[in-house]
């Protein structure tokens, strides 16, 4: 009997440009690369492969264009869960007979069946399709929970050879390996805790990140086989924030980040978006982190801002132009975080002999009553380059409320001003040229100046990227519109 270990990527779907339709080329390419960087297995039309939004015949289509892509090199889970039970056995004998190795069965959703109805859904699929079963717990997405005594009276199925955790909780986890290990294979499907839930005794897993990044995962399940914990902490660590981007926004994150990777995926489809699931803040901490670890190439770019052309490796894809000139004004804006620590910047970045420089010269000259600007400065004394000067966006009322703004928020715009001079964002050469004039949003119910600190920096690091790339496009504005809502719609 056929039994689930090692890593497995949950595959996204990719999709043609308009979202229409199933792209079997992409698909294939996405399956070819997994299993090239060392995957133990694959698993179509699940959750990250956005089953719920796909017709009958494409998920078909998908599991049968994968198993005929992976020809015997890997085991295929095909996903075959519905919320009816009839559906869900329809699926999962369509995979036994194309050659699926097992089918991931998803918890009934959406009416929310009591253990009754959970245990005859699985038990009726396990008798009638007589193939390998896959139980899966995702209660966020199902509204039920599989719970850890169900899935020890389910375990007695002769075929039913696995559990897939993606609730995150650990308590859940051990409980389950407690009651079963010896009698089926559980594997963790939550990307954020994959060395705990490896370390203490799961078989593999089944991630959506596994899509982007599969040979770490890999790296990472072979340091736990082999007793390398240390090594396995690490790896995760450096992966930790793409891992919680991609769980906490599923097949949006994963094909957002596949995309930036010039894997071409296509996009998700409606109600699901970038700019919702995956905020377009977030989008760029993918972004930032991707490039960290090499996953987006750098690549030369032009800066013309001085009289000599300055050639820099800019961390870019390939939105970026090749040259970027005119930098008379260029504008950015970028949000972090959420509720009365949320920060928001506006910035402008230019010249010290264009008309940035003369509003510089106008703001230090006739200040607006609350609005007083101040340089960004590190350690007293020290100011930043390229000169920076800090507009508080919210009427200053009250010293409590200028202490943050003045303070942490201060010191957190001028950090990430430093830092994008450091990684070559600002090209170095040019930092005494020009002048920075950032609006900063510090709501006035704020107390947190760690938070404050966090998300500014963030913002303003987002904020200088952009304006420095000229982002968003037009193209990207066009694309994003009917998206579009004001940051603080429904926050302070």
């Amino acid at each position: 009997m056929f039994k689930p270990e090692g890593i497995m990527p949950a595959l996204v779907t990719p999709f043609t440009d308009d979202g229409k339709a199933v792209d079997e080329e992409r698909l294939r390419f996405l399956v070819d690369r997994c299993i090239e960087l060392g995957v133990h297995g694959v698993v179509p039309c699940g959750t990250t492969g956005e089953f719920v939004n796909m017709t009958v015949e494409e998920r078909k289509q998908v599991i049968k264009a994968v198993l005929d892509e992976v020809n015997g090199r890997v085991p295929v889970v095909a996903g075959t869960g519905a919320s009816g039970t009839d559906q869900a056995l329809e699926m999962a004998r369509y995979a036994k007979d194309v050659g699926a190795d097992a089918a991931l069965i998803v918890t009934p959703f959406y009416l929310k069946p009591a253990d009754r109805g959970i245990y005859e859904h699985y038990d009726t699929i396990a008798s009638k399709a007589d193939m390998p079963i896959i139980l899966y717990n995702i209660p966020q997405c199902t509204g039920v929970q599989l719970t850890w005594q169900m899935v020890e009276d389910l375990a007695q199925i002769p075929n039913i050879v696995g559990l897939k955790d993606s609730s995150g909780q650990l308590s859940y986890l051990l409980a389950v390996l407690e009651k079963v290990r010896d009698k089926i294979n559980v594997l963790c499907g939550h990307d954020e805790v994959v060395v705990a839930a490896l370390a203490a005794g799961c078989s593999g897993a089944i991630l959506a990140s596994a899509n982007v990044i599969p040979d770490i995962w890999v790296q990472i399940y072979n340091c736990i086989k082999n007793g390398e914990l240390q090594k396995a902490r690490e790896l995760q660590y450096k992966v930790q924030k793409i891992a919680r981007i991609i769980a906490g926004s599923g097949p949006v994150g994963a094909k957002a980040a596949l995309n930036m990777m010039k894997i071409k995926v296509g996009p998700v489809r409606l109600p699901l978006s970038i700019g919702g699931e995956l905020t377009y803040e977030a989008r760029e901490e993918l972004r930032l982190d991707l490039e960290k670890i090499g996953k987006i190439e750098p690549k030369p770019v032009t800066f013309e801002i001085t009289e000599k052309p300055l050639e820099q490796r800019f961390m870019a894809v390939d939105i970026t132009p090749e040259i970027i000139k005119d930098f008379n004004l260029r504008i950015g804006e970028a949000l972090a975080g959420t509720g009365a620590e949320v920060a928001h910047i506006d910035l402008v970045i230019g010249r010290k002999d264009g008309p940035v420089g003369a509003a510089f010269a106008k703001a230090k000259a006739a200040p607006t009553p609350g609005h007083e600007p101040l340089l960004a400065i590190l350690e007293p004394n020290l100011a930043i380059k390229p000169i920076t000067l800090i507009v508080p966006t919210v009427t200053i009322t009250s010293m409590r409320q200028a202490s943050l703004v003045y303070g942490p928020a201060q010191t957190a715009v001028a950090k990430a001003v430093a830092d994008s001079v450091a990684d070559g964002t600002i090209p170095k050469d040019a930092a005494e040229d020009l002048i920075i004039i950032a609006n900063v949003f510090v709501h006035p119910s704020a107390v947190d100046r760690q938070r404050v600190y966090i998300n500014n920096y963030k913002a303003m690091r987002h904020a200088i990227r952009k304006a420095i790339e000229g982002r968003p496009s037009i193209d990207e504005l066009i694309e994003n519109k009917d998206r579009a809502k004001h940051p603080f719609k429904y926050t302070p």
